[in-house]
């Protein structure tokens, strides 16, 4: 998707990172910008990644509306927030079934599981439970 001076440009904004303690990992740490491959990230890095970092690094690099489709899923993810918007949820239950038929157009068949149709039913399940944080295992 990326040229590779691209993707070294990012490799290397990520080397640059730093966060404040307790809201990620040192992820410059996991960064090796030779093989420009991330390394060992655990799941609260990797989800603060794709909240927070995705829509800042390829905001110039990836053509629009490949940016505009991994930005959704960005946005998505502010449902684990601790405190919910009701009309928030509503809006983002109903973009939300758009967003896997854009992803559909961008990334391969084998990319997809039973796993990408799950943010289909959270924000209805966030609705009638409440903020997800308080019912993680």
């Amino acid at each position: 998707m990326l040229e590779k001076n691209a993707q070294l440009l990012v490799y290397k904004w990520l080397k640059s990172l730093r966060f404040l303690d307790g809201h990620a990992s040192n992820i410059s740490r996991l960064v090796n910008t030779e093989e420009c491959r991330l390394y060992e990230m655990k799941s609260h890095d990797c989800h603060v990644f794709m909240q927070t970092l995705i829509p800042l690094a390829y905001c110039d690099l990836l053509p629009k509306g490949i940016w505009d489709a991994l930005t959704e899923i960005s946005h998505f993810l502010e449902i684990y927030a601790s405190k919910l918007n009701v009309d928030h949820i509503e809006r983002l239950e109903t973009n939300i079934v758009e967003t896997p038929c854009k992803l559909e157009m961008i990334f391969p068949p084998s990319f997809f599981d039973s796993m990408e149709h799950l943010p289909i039913h959270l924000p209805f399940k966030v609705k009638v439970r409440g903020p997800v944080q308080y019912r993680w295992i």
